[in-house]
């Protein structure tokens, strides 16, 4: 069924104007007015009136030549025999179709011409028929004129048609590019503040590094300047660290010279959030344990930006806060009562930068409402790293 239906789509306009043109073919030998022609006259009539029809199976490569020969062959012919053309249906149909076509063709001054050669070529055929009326010269014109109008209306919807698809391809384009470029941003701020959890740790290396080389005695020389080697690339990795982060961050971007919070910093937040308005409460399951520092962080993160969502987009009264400590994940959880929708701080972070976060440590998120409101997001952050 599907095999015919596109069979048909494909090919069932050429199949009708090849059946248009074998009927006319039959039907011209076939007539019985008084202009019938006879021997050699009727075979070159008979070629003429199938060229008429078929050179519609060109409109695909040529989409204004084919319609507007139609019609010109039709315009000869009835020089030759004025009852040829008006007398087959066949040939009004493909003459109706023609018309169709010259008014669908995508240029508006190739359209304006076919109008002018259907009006044009009918008026001719109507004063070469010996047995035309003086009404026929309005009323056949405006006949093939109104298929003319159908195609041109018919083109007007197809480029409406094609320009909402390419906007709407553009804009997913444009959405596409956006998040890529808020995935670079948030995977840029993730590194510039994990930057400074890594160069403290280092910091502490090389300083206890050094510590222990300057209380050795000098009778371990060999092993002093091991530990030597050791303070100098450990040095010589944060003056790397340093330039990296330089390198991420934007023109006329300031450092942070305040500590990155934790979730040790929790109630000051919760604080900050009710100053707002909204009313939080939290809750923590389970014995707290001492995070490392950049997964401490994170968490911290993925709750403000949770509590940002329903302060800001969800239109929420109360929030929920859970925290979880287990034997192997923290579980940080946001629950807000307001309408649902989720969105974005406008600068591309939001659910990008906690699916990011997530990412890094190899955990999971989800994100959506629950009965039809409220809107509840949640992340699992492995304690150990799982590969």
């Amino acid at each position: 069924m599907f095999q015919l239906r596109t069979l048909l789509t494909r090919y069932g306009i050429d199949a009708l104007i090849v059946a248009v043109a074998a009927a006319s073919v039959v039907g011209t030998p076939l007539r019985e007015d008084a202009q019938r022609p006879d021997g050699a006259l009727l075979w070159l009539e008979t070629l003429g009136l199938a060229l008429v029809a078929l050179v519609l199976l060109l409109r695909r490569r040529w989409p204004f030549a084919a319609p507007a020969a139609t019609w010109l062959l039709a315009a000869l012919l009835s020089f030759l025999d004025g009852r040829l053309v008006v007398s087959q249906p066949g040939i009004i149909l493909a003459g109706m179709g023609a018309a169709l076509l010259l008014g669908n063709v995508r240029s508006d001054r190739q359209a304006r011409t076919g109008l002018a050669i259907v009006l044009s070529a009918a008026a001719i055929v109507v004063y070469n028929d010996p047995l035309h009326s003086t009404g026929d010269f309005f009323f056949t014109p405006v006949l093939f004129v109104t298929g003319w109008m159908v195609g041109f209306a018919l083109r007007g919807r197809a480029e409406q048609t094609e320009a909402a698809e390419q906007r709407a391809a553009l804009a997913e384009h444009e959405r596409e590019v956006a998040a890529r470029i808020a995935v670079a941003e948030e995977r840029s701020r993730i590194a510039r503040e994990l930057h400074d959890v890594v160069a403290h740790a280092v910091s502490v290396m090389v300083l206890q590094v050094g510590a222990v080389r300057h209380r050795m005695p000098d009778s371990e020389a060999e092993d002093r300047e091991a530990l030597k080697n050791v303070e100098e690339a450990g040095r010589a990795a944060l003056a790397e660290m340093r330039r990296l982060l330089g390198a991420m961050r934007r023109d006329g971007e300031q450092a942070e010279l305040q500590p990155q919070p934790g979730l040790g910093g929790l109630d000051a937040l919760l604080s900050d959030v009710r100053a707002t308005g909204l009313d939080v409460r939290l809750q923590v399951h389970g014995e707290p344990v001492d995070l490392p520092p950049a997964l401490d962080l994170s968490a911290y993160r993925i709750l403000q930006e949770g509590l940002t969502n329903a302060l800001k987009h969800s239109g929420a009264q109360h929030a929920q806060v859970d925290v979880t400590y287990g034997d192997r994940d923290l579980l940080v959880k946001v629950t807000d009562d307001g309408c649902g929708h989720v969105s974005s701080d406008g600068l591309g972070h939001g659910l990008v930068g906690i699916r990011e976060r997530v990412k890094i440590y190899g955990g999971d998120m989800s994100a959506g409402t629950e009965n039809g409101r409220g809107f509840t997001l949640s992340a699992r952050l492995p304690l150990r790293d799982g590969g």
